[in-house]
């Protein structure tokens, strides 16, 4: 039987670009990370909104929350936002 074309057994070897260069090489598109000291820690009280499941939250919002204190959302998943607070990231459920 003859076979027009050489098939690689490795997956790597066929996922290879115009250039010769591999996809897995590629560089992804990653936000920048937000630090809670930026973003969280200057700003006045006044600016916070109380946290409450009842509430829609946009990406950027500040809120408080009665257990983990100051955050920040820094993204929006349907009825899931994730927040940034001082000890680190939490996922929370709002309003959609």
């Amino acid at each position: 039987m003859k076979r027009t074309k050489q098939y690689s057994r490795n997956p790597r070897e066929r996922d290879v670009d115009a250039e010769g260069g591999s996809f897995f090489d590629k560089p992804k598109v990653v936000e920048p990370e937000l630090i809670w000291d930026q973003h969280v820690a200057g700003e006045a009280d006044d600016k916070f909104v109380p946290y409450s499941l009842k509430t829609a939250y946009q990406k950027a919002a500040l809120l408080l929350h009665p257990v983990f204190g100051k955050g920040i959302v820094t993204a929006v998943d349907g009825k899931r936002i994730e927040v940034l607070f001082k000890d680190g990231k939490k996922k929370l459920g709002h309003a959609a």
